[in-house]
């Protein structure tokens, strides 16, 4: 258990920094949403394998997935934060 914590911190690391530096524009997220970030998109990476490709049906379809996969995600997930968070910060006109 302690090794697939420390396993999906170090590729969140990995992957949400990744995702961030591929997708152009302004992330105001320290290191913790940075990793928050990799984590969220290897499960979604996880999941995107599995709805694909069908494969580790044992596991199940929310699972981790490697390093690729993470990236995949973490790019997803930035770009879904980025629609959520810019319509919030979008005023109302009159």
């Amino acid at each position: 258990m302690l090794g697939f914590i420390i396993y999906l911190l170090v590729i969140g690391v990995i992957a949400g920094y990744l995702g961030r530096f591929l997708v152009p524009g302004r992330d105001p997220m320290g290191f913790f949403g940075t990793v928050l970030l990799g984590v969220l998109g290897s499960f979604v990476g996880g999941f995107l394998g599995y709805a694909l490709f069908g494969e580790d049906l044992d596991q199940g379809a929310i699972q981790a997935s490697g390093i690729f996969g993470s990236i995949v995600g973490a790019v997803i997930v930035l770009l879904i934060y980025r629609a959520i968070t810019r319509s919030r910060r979008r005023p109302l006109i009159d």
